[in-house]
């Protein structure tokens, strides 16, 4: 059976090269493929075959019938309505079809554009790793042992332990904060530095309309001498001016995160929604620049994090995070 299958593809592809008028075409298609041609008669003995048999001469029928659809679908595009050959004749008169155009999606918009923002202010753009170990995630950002945020219900941790270290999948882009300043340290540089770092970062989170296992934070760091809550406050509300427009409200409203003291959440100020938070933010904890070996009785620094989707969201009236992962084409032809 499996032989006379193929030999039917065999002898359909020889004589559909030989066909030269649509009607002879048509026959040809009727030979193999009509409800009486040669396919379906080997498709109505397959009760003949050993039943140990039939799931790979029922595969090979798939194959073929496939395969000879295609031979037919081929060789009539080459046949016109008039039943001769079809050749395409070029009218160069007739103006040009451009090419769709493509474009960046939504979320590398808004990184691009907040990045060029405080870059304009004096920040460098870095990134680290996605796989981190528990000093980076949370030690050295002051996020004790016992602390909720290490939970294994909060993070995604992976399996290996090297060095007898748990690592996990980072679950906020602060882990950059330390990779620097541990390069600052290891090249034996000293502050000034302003940092941005854009990525992904990774929790178990249920998927629903504001929520998502990975999603994207840039966060922000500045360390000087005598850094203080009015740098970040000016360099922040010009960044909202910049990214939302130059009438855009902002308020600081006080907040608690382990890295930053003091700490605060910062919103902006939606006609139709009143205040909406966009970002944390804080002075950096003495203790993560000693986890650092930098002295914070001669330095201060600030620091800050803001998620990309909920910026995306905001600035493009988008109402489901999902949308920016669906691929939809309808959705992301909007932004071209």
């Amino acid at each position: 059976m499996i032989e006379a299958l193929k030999e039917i593809e065999t002898r359909a592809k020889e004589e559909a090269l030989v066909v030269r008028d649509a009607k002879a075409f048509e026959a040809l298609k009727n030979k193999y493929l009509g409800r009486k041609g040669l396919f379906a008669f080997l498709t109505a003995r397959i009760s003949e075959v050993a039943p140990e048999e039939r799931r790979a001469v029922g595969q090979e029928m798939n194959r073929v019938k496939q395969a000879l659809e295609e031979i037919f679908s081929e060789y009539g595009k080459s046949l016109g309505a008039s039943g001769a050959v079809y050749t395409k004749e070029i009218d160069t008169t007739m103006p040009g079809t451009y090419p769709a155009a493509g474009s960046l999606h939504p979320l590398t918009l808004v990184v691009q554009e907040v990045t060029s923002i405080f870059e304009r202010l004096g920040f460098r753009a870095v990134d680290w790793f996605e796989a981190e170990d528990e000093r980076h995630n949370f030690d050295a950002l002051n996020i004790p042992t016992d602390h909720p945020a290490r939970d294994s219900f909060d993070n995604f941790y992976l399996d290996d332990p090297v060095d007898g270290e748990r690592n996990l999948l980072r679950s906020q882009t602060s882990t950059v904060q330390i990779r620097f300043m541990d390069w600052v340290k290891e090249t034996k540089r000293r502050p000034p530095f302003k940092i941005i770092a854009p990525g992904k970062v990774y929790r178990p989170d249920a998927t629903d309309a504001t929520h998502s296992f990975m999603f994207h934070q840039i966060e922000g760091l500045y360390v000087d001498e005598d850094v203080s809550f009015a740098h970040l406050k000016g360099v922040l509300e010009r960044f909202a001016k910049e990214f939302f427009g130059p009438e855009t409200m902002t308020q600081f409203r006080p907040h608690f995160f382990p890295f930053t003291e003091p700490s605060a959440e910062m919103d902006v100020q939606w006609e139709s929604r009143g205040w909406l938070e966009i970002l944390g933010a804080g002075m950096v904890h003495p203790r993560v620049l000693r986890a650092v070996n930098i002295d914070p009785q001669r330095y201060s620094g600030f620091a800050f994090g803001m998620g990309v989707e909920r910026m995306a969201m905001l600035k493009y009236g988008v109402k489901d995070i999902r949308q920016f992962f669906e691929n939809d084409i309808r959705f992301l032809r909007q932004f071209a």
